[in-house]
């Protein structure tokens, strides 16, 4: 049993409605590459540009964890860090850090 969207790859080519199958491929093609261009691309270039910004912490940075921790880095061991919070020390991972603002501003380095 052969599906009804099957049925244009079979129809003569001379009776009408053998050229709606490439009408549709076309418009599932534009819709493909508008999704790509609209939702997929740019968040992958965020996220890009995220892990670039995790790989340049430096001890002295202000960041914000994924809780919502204000903090500035005073130490760096593989992928922990240890932030400073008030009076408090936490010990976070370098991927649970959320935005990183450049050291002794309050102003977001990612612009």
């Amino acid at each position: 049993m052969i599906p009804t969207t099957l049925f244009f790859l079979f129809a003569p080519a001379g009776q009408p409605g053998g050229r709606g199958l490439g009408i549709f491929l076309f418009q599932m093609a534009a819709f493909i590459a508008i999704i790509y261009f609209l939702l997929i691309r740019p968040k992958v270039t965020q996220e890009k540009k995220h892990r670039e910004q995790l790989a340049q912490i430096r001890q002295g940075d202000e960041v914000v964890t994924m809780g919502g921790i204000v903090g500035r880095v005073v130490h760096i061991k593989d992928g922990v860090l240890t932030i400073k919070s008030g009076e408090s020390r936490l010990i976070v991972e370098r991927d649970r850090i959320a935005e990183v603002r450049s050291a002794g501003t309050g102003e977001s380095a990612a612009g």
